[in-house]
């Protein structure tokens, strides 16, 4: 199967995806950006190759009338054993490191080993089930950092020094793991994990041991695990050529990639808004560091944009810090700031000074959730002067990029929009975060097309 890739590289997270031949979105993937783009991209990109080999191993039990029937029962459960065996292996060799770390410091060992004794016990809850996966879908780093944080204050036993040398450790190795991951990918593990799932062990077939949290055997009969095994063999054994990549976004010119396999942000969040939503004309992207108000045609090309040209003020970047001053996660900011009756007034929307900004409202005694709303209004303010330069906001108008995630934030999108230039259809993707990799993955299929043509003639 021929396929094609694209990869955004954004100051925050770094998103692939894997489009068929037919501009089917095959497989997705995303991980935290991080100093050494190579890595996130080599990621980003087998994370997308995973959940495409997913796809098709969802499409085979789904089709095949043996498994069929158990198909919704079987899909989720056997993503969810996998996903915790991935975490495992992670979780292990974020161990191996800690200890190595500690190797000057003996006494250390038996704590690290009882603080990673607690994270074991933390994924039986973590991964018991995929609806739960989901909905508390967070980066390795973002969990384990959780975790370990935890466990670690327990472990040290109210002693200060005992708990920073812990974290010490845990801050040193995890840069270690993030450098250099172990293997995730989806031949790699997904033998093991169906292997246990239909009740075997390596020491025989059948013998209904487990090996970890969530690993008891599924009920299954002889025949149906054997087809599943058959199906698993066939989704692993696909052939998917990776024809061409494109790649895009704030980091692009650290990409592995040559020049010509290069596209601007706007021209791939244009194409990838028109891709979700053909009658788009007007799109709004606000990402980690930058925003854009993009106008295109009906064929999803840009005819004009405006960015902001000076800082990160306004875009997701700087709810990030809100997130970090509040001990909130960034995913909590939207649903508490629409429980506001009362915004705040914000005066600006200064990444730097936000902490400042932020603690001289609260100790005015303004309660958090008409900050945060008044903040998510001071960010689309700024969204909508970029919108007037560009050309307006004409119908439909598509909101892509990570604060298109944020409920309140969309919220206040729509309210200004309407009031500002009246009633529009205003278009939201549960990928939007994933518009600039689609539009890049479309340019590689458009690529590899047009040299098969050459090549013809």
């Amino acid at each position: 199967m021929r396929v094609f890739t694209g990869i955004d590289l954004g100051s925050t997270t770094t998103k692939a995806i894997v489009m068929t031949e037919a501009d089917e979105i095959l497989g997705r993937g995303i991980t935290n950006s991080r100093s050494n783009y190579d890595v996130a991209c080599a990621l980003a990109r087998a994370e997308a190759f995973t959940t495409a080999r997913f796809a098709l191993l969802r499409h085979r039990i789904r089709t095949d009338p043996v498994l069929a029937p158990r198909a919704e029962e079987l899909v989720p459960e056997i993503e969810r054993r996998f996903r915790l065996e991935q975490h495992e292996r992670q979780l292990e060799s974020l161990r191996e490191a800690c200890l190595a770390s500690a190797a000057a410091s003996p006494d250390l060992h038996g704590a690290l080993e009882e603080v990673f004794g607690g994270m074991q016990e933390m994924n039986e809850a973590h991964f018991e089930s995929m609806e739960i996966v989901r909905a508390r879908s967070a980066f390795f780093r973002d969990l384990a950092s959780s975790q370990y944080l935890r466990v670690a204050e327990t472990v040290a036993r109210g002693s200060r020094r005992a708990f920073d040398r812990l974290m010490g450790v845990f801050d040193k190795s995890i840069l270690m793991v993030e450098i250099a991951p172990p293997d995730l990918s989806f031949e790699s593990h997904i033998r093991a994990v169906v292997r246990r799932a239909c009740g075997e062990s390596e020491l025989g077939p059948r013998s209904g041991r487990s090996a970890g949290p969530g690993a008891r055997g599924l009920p299954i009969t002889d025949e149906e695990a054997a087809v599943l095994r058959a199906a698993v063999e066939e989704a692993a054994g696909t052939l998917l050529e990776e024809e061409s990549s494109v790649g895009t976004g704030y980091g692009r010119a650290r990409l592995p990639f040559p020049k010509e396999s290069i596209r601007s942000e706007i021209l791939c969040h244009g194409l990838g808004a028109h891709y979700f939503f053909p009658r788009t004309s007007t799109v709004l992207d606000i990402g980690g560091q930058d925003t854009k108000a993009i106008q295109v045609d009906p064929d999803g090309i840009v005819t004009g944009f405006q960015m902001n040209d000076r800082c990160a003020a306004g875009c997701g970047r700087y709810l990030g810090y809100i997130a970090d001053e509040m001990n909130l996660g960034l995913h909590e900011l939207g649903p508490l700031a629409q429980k506001s009756c009362s915004p705040s007034r914000i005066a600006s929307t200064c990444t730097v000074f936000a902490g400042a900004e932020l603690r001289d409202k609260l100790s005015l005694g303004e309660k958090r959730e008409d900050i945060l709303a008044g903040l998510h209004r001071g960010i689309i303010l700024r969204a909508m002067s970029l919108l007037a330069r560009s050309g307006g906001v004409r119908d439909e108008f598509t909101f892509t990029g990570g604060v298109a995630r944020n409920p309140a934030a969309l919220d206040a999108l729509r309210a200004l929009v309407e009031e500002t230039f009246g009633p529009r259809t205003l278009n939201v993707s549960a990928d939007s975060i994933y518009t600039g990799a689609v539009g890049a993955a479309l340019f590689a299929r458009r690529a590899a097309s047009a040299l098969g043509t050459e090549a013809a003639c």
